[in-house]
């Protein structure tokens, strides 16, 4: 008995559909691609439970004669191409005929149709037509698709949330109505409509519709050509930013496509204009001769082959170049979630206090900056008098060059120096170590000093005792950016700003981690516009957002109101903050709530710490080296950055060619 043979045509189908029907969101797109190919003007998308119960596409374009209706649920069966060399020079969405076929082998299918005169009504269940009848119906098509993946089950367990699949179906309109500003598209799903757009051929329009109407007012034309392409579209200004590639919609020829080259040649045309991890919001239509594509290299041909595409890259990164090169790129100060009156506010980094994180953080008060601290030696100066002793006063203090800053390092002239306070409580950290004595004086050791010694002795494989983090001496700092300090194995170059993000994200990660219900009111709320695939996406979320004090309310079809904000949200920055923490969640989907307070703890570290070019007093400088010697891990910033470097005695003498090969003079010549 042969072992090989064809498969029944249902099972042909069914196999076919789990590459084209993926999801209740393939199914739509199938269908309107359908309907486009079609010459439509009005497609109306009507879906139940997000495409699992039902989906209804109801377009007005040419329609099928009653006689081709049955051979349109045939594999392979189109009117799009009929010889070989079409697939060189395909125009339409849709090719291969496979759409309906696939779609009926898993559904209930019924579909209405007419050319303009008497109509037809086909009804097909898993692949096998049940119904073929003469019906009233107006020109144009109608598709009904019931029960999905009835006769399929299995498929249905990878499907995600209704929310999730609903945002994924409303993603594809979206982008069919970016391909297509004069087509008028509809969205509803349970009697809610979600999408619509007008027709009018305006894309800017089509852009206000889906994204807003601000985010399309920060959006400028783009148009560029060369012999073989041409590209138009509108790309955002660099002040309006998201956090992934995914608001980057490519079109070929009207098609909506995904290629990462494309997208990585637009973000080049922006140069360094945009921030690290931001991305620009883009509606880019490349029109070129079909010769040029190949579009049958993917199943659901969002993936396409492109010939003398690094031209293709080059003529996009020049477009957006360019155009942006023309604008005045400075924002708004009074633009959306800047604040709308005049207020006296510090906005400078370089005033900012290192002590307005928390009173867990504060300065030492002028007392306790006259008494030495335990882990940075305070300098011995035997000279100055009490008046020089006294703290500054609060406030801002005018700003010190690093020749300005005064430096004092501890010198000990002579023994008698050895008495002052400072260098006694030195002396009292280190009392458990073999330390040199000072000056060939020799000192009594005490109890505890022996019992070390004499273990060491008996022990010599045994190693001593490692300090985590060395005992830094302040020294001075280098151009407002780094810190100087020395401590017994020599010097270290400390970076200010990794060093106090480091010490802030050790707060901010407790502070957010308890959820303190102290929150502070808004005297004007926060409204936020998102699409509807974002606002769909943001609604499984909100439990989310809401751990770490983020409150979002429903505030119309596409917005969010925001009435509090956590107490632990800088002023001034209370609607950036909020729009990042909203941007990962939208970006990485299923974070968890952990991982979004570490995220957030990180941002708000990064954002309340000193910058570069921001001088310390010397106490603000000693201030910061204590702190960061009690952090949990003071080796390196929330981002993974060193936060200090050491040179050993051994390197600063290589450096100064203080160990070298020795000089016999005459030992080499020869006699």
């Amino acid at each position: 008995m042969a072992k090989i043979h064809e498969l029944a045509s249902v099972l042909a189908d069914q196999i076919a559909a789990g590459e084209v029907v993926e999801r209740p969101a393939s199914v739509v797109k199938e269908l309107v691609e359908n309907a486009v190919d079609a010459h439509s003007q009005q497609i109306d998308i009507t879906v139940e439970e997000a495409g699992l119960k039902r989906i209804t596409v109801v377009d007005d374009g040419d329609g099928i004669a009653d006689e081709d209706t049955e051979m349109a649920f045939k594999r392979h069966a189109t009117s799009k191409i009929t010889e070989r060399r079409d697939l060189f020079r395909i125009k339409s969405l849709g090719f291969r005929g496979e759409a309906l076929p696939s779609i009926a082998s898993v559904a209930d299918v019924t579909l209405s149709t007419s050319t303009g005169g008497v109509g037809t009504l086909i009804h097909n269940v898993g692949g096998i037509i049940q119904e073929h009848t003469a019906a009233a119906a107006r020109k144009g098509t109608t598709v009904t698709v019931k029960d999905l993946f009835g006769n399929v089950p299995a498929r249905l367990k990878y499907l995600k949330s209704p929310a999730t699949e609903l945002a994924r179906i409303t993603d594809i309109v979206n982008r069919l109505a970016l391909s297509y500003p004069n087509i008028a598209f509809s969205l509803v799903h349970n009697g809610r409509e979600l999408t619509r757009t007008t027709g009018r051929g305006d894309l800017q329009q089509v852009i206000a519709g889906i994204y807003g109407v601000q985010s399309a007012r920060k959006m400028v034309d783009i148009q560029g050509e060369n012999p073989d392409f041409k590209i138009h579209g509108y790309v955002s200004l660099p002040e309006l930013t998201r956090a992934s590639r995914q608001y980057i919609s490519l079109l070929l020829n009207g098609r909506f496509i995904h290629n990462f080259q494309l997208s990585k040649a637009l973000i080049a045309g922006y140069g360094s204009k945009l921030m690290v991890g931001r991305y620009p919001l883009a509606v880019l239509d490349i029109t070129m001769d079909p010769l040029l594509v190949d579009v049958n290299v993917h199943p659901t041909k969002q993936e396409v082959r492109i010939s003398e595409e690094p031209e293709l890259m080059q003529l996009i990164q020049d477009t957006v170049f360019k155009r942006l090169s023309q604008e005045n790129l400075i924002p708004d100060a009074l633009s959306e979630g800047a604040p709308t009156k005049r207020e006296e506010r510090n906005t400078d980094q370089l005033t900012m206090a290192l002590n307005d994180v928390s009173a867990k953080y504060e300065m030492p008060t002028q007392a306790s900056l006259q008494t030495p601290e335990p882990q940075v030696a305070q300098p011995i100066q035997p000279t100055s008098s009490a008046a020089d002793s006294v703290a500054p006063a609060a406030g801002p203090q005018p700003l010190q060059t690093p020749e300005e800053v005064p430096v004092a390092p501890v010198v000990v002239h002579d023994r008698a120096d050895f008495a002052q306070s400072a260098v006694k409580q030195f002396d009292e950290k280190y009392q458990t170590e073999t330390v040199a004595a000072p000056l060939g004086r020799s000192q009594a050791p005490t109890k505890e000093a022996t019992a070390t010694t004499v273990a060491a002795t008996n022990h010599m494989t045994a190693e001593p005792p490692v300090q985590r983090f060395p005992q830094l001496r302040y020294l001075g700092q280098v151009h407002g950016t780094y810190l100087l300090a020395e401590a017994d194995d020599g010097l270290y170059l400390v970076d200010q700003h990794a060093a106090q993000e480091r010490v802030n994200y050790e707060f901010y990660r407790q502070a957010i981690g308890e959820v303190s219900d102290d929150e502070q009111k808004l005297l004007v709320p926060i409204v936020l516009d998102y699409p509807t695939t974002d606002v769909l996406e943001l609604t499984n979320h909100l439990e989310t957002l809401g751990s770490v004090g983020v409150h979002l309310e429903s505030f119309g079809p596409n917005s969010f109101i925001v009435h509090e904000h956590p107490t632990w949200f800088k002023a001034g920055q209370e609607t950036d903050t909020v729009k990042e923490m909203v941007d990962w969640v939208l970006k990485d989907g299923k974070i968890s709530v952990a991982a979004f307070r570490e995220k957030a703890a990180i941002m708000m570290s990064c954002k309340r710490a000193i910058k570069a070019n921001h001088h310390l007093d010397d106490q603000q400088a000693r201030a910061l080296l204590k702190k960061l010697a009690t952090a949990e891990n003071p080796f390196n910033c929330p981002h993974g950055r060193p936060v200090l470097v050491h040179f050993t005695d051994q390197d600063l003498e290589k450096l100064f060619k203080r160990i070298q090969d020795p000089h016999h003079s005459g030992d080499d010549w020869e006699e």
